[in-house]
């Protein structure tokens, strides 16, 4: 049993560095800021309980694809050290992940945010 938790928080190790690491990374600069605005501004408007399942959804759904292209991008720099046409697209087509799942979230984001901004725009 001993054996088993050790390799158990290990694997669990392994995962919480990859998490640092994909924090890290250039395009968590983007993603990072981007999730904390969305849960602040949830919490400043009071979305409802069904509107925080989509939001985090979304949220969830932009980082496991940015992670997925990150792994995908950095195996297929070791496979290919040189540039080949391949692996560009290879690597463009991990990009295009990341780019639906984003267009994906805002959509969510419009659909959950807009009735609150036309709210405050527009006062009944």
């Amino acid at each position: 049993m001993k054996n088993y938790i050790q390799k158990q928080a290990i694997s669990f190790s392994h995962a919480f560095r990859g998490l640092i690491y994909m924090i890290k990374d250039y395009n968590s600069l983007i993603h990072l800021p981007a999730a904390i605005i969305v849960v602040i501004f949830a919490f400043v408007v009071g979305v409802e309980r069904e509107e925080w399942y989509w939001l985090i959804a979304a949220i969830a759904v932009v980082w496991i694809a940015e992670t997925f292209n990150t792994a995908i991008e950095k195996l297929v720099d070791l496979a290919c050290p040189k540039y080949h046409p391949l692996a560009g697209k290879v690597k463009d087509i991990s990009a295009a992940a990341v780019l639906l799942a984003s267009i994906f979230a805002v959509v969510i984001g419009l659909l959950v945010f807009l009735p609150y901004f036309s709210d405050w725009v527009y006062p009944l």
